[in-house]
């Protein structure tokens, strides 16, 4: 079971989710009373923090580590959704539409979540009713994020939507601040695939080609951006 640690009101913590666009965006003293009734949770490599169905507990932000989110057929294929790093948020579709969790959340390393309990959610958006405004523009953001690949898929052949999708997973779809990126994605090539509807041998043969081509290197279950510029150029054909 995933365990958890007092509140959190430390500096640190809140200049590491100021990483992230939307919560930077919000009023300082909204960010302060959502970090006032904050828990840490540590999750073991491997450690399931809920599943698809289960009653909504909250909200989540990534503090290190990182998170995936996806789902498992009837055959056990699997289907990642999104890999979810610092300072990342998640959980807000189920806070919006009071229904159950849409996927599974799984760590896919040792990692340390930011939880805002439920009662509590409750009572700060009864506070002022006008704080519903910021979790419906988290949820957009992704939703725009999911449209956009929506249209990749459909329109792009497969170099373009691999380097559009590593560039998009980079920003966090959007949702780092202005001028961050990461340089390091967490994931392998299947996951990938699955994300874009590619096999596994597709999506080697790409990465194989951009590395040989000096834009990324690949590792066990890393991709890091070298050349984001020529990657974005791959992704305008």
């Amino acid at each position: 079971m995933p365990s958890h640690t007092p509140p959190l009101h430390d500096d640190a913590t809140l200049a590491l989710l100021r990483q992230g666009r939307w919560f930077a965006g919000l009023p300082d003293d909204f960010q302060q009373r959502l970090l006032h009734p904050a828990r840490r949770v540590n999750l073991a490599r491997g450690e399931r923090l809920f599943s698809r169905g289960e009653a909504n507990s909250g909200l989540y932000a990534v503090l290190s580590g990182a998170i995936s989110v996806g789902a498992v057929g009837p055959s056990g294929k699997e289907a990642l959704v999104a890999v979810a790093e610092a300072p990342q948020w998640f959980g807000e579709i189920a806070l919006i539409d009071g229904g159950p969790r849409t996927h599974n959340a799984d760590a896919r390393e040792a990692s340390a979540l930011l939880w805002l309990p439920l009662p509590d959610l409750h009572a700060l958006l009864a506070e002022d009713p006008r704080r519903w405004q910021a979790f419906g523009q988290l949820a957009m953001e992704k939703l725009r994020a999911l449209f956009m690949g929506v249209e990749e898929l459909a329109l792009l052949a497969a170099p373009a939507r691999v380097a559009r999708r590593l560039l998009s997973l980079a920003t966090a779809h959007g949702q780092l601040a202005e001028g961050r990126t990461r340089a390091a994605l967490q994931l392998n090539q299947e996951q990938l695939g699955a994300m874009l509807a590619l096999t596994r041998q597709t999506v080697n043969q790409v990465l194989k080609d951009f590395e040989a081509r000096g834009l990324l290197r690949c590792q066990y279950g890393r991709i890091e951006i070298l050349d984001a510029a020529a990657l974005g150029r791959e992704g305008e054909d």
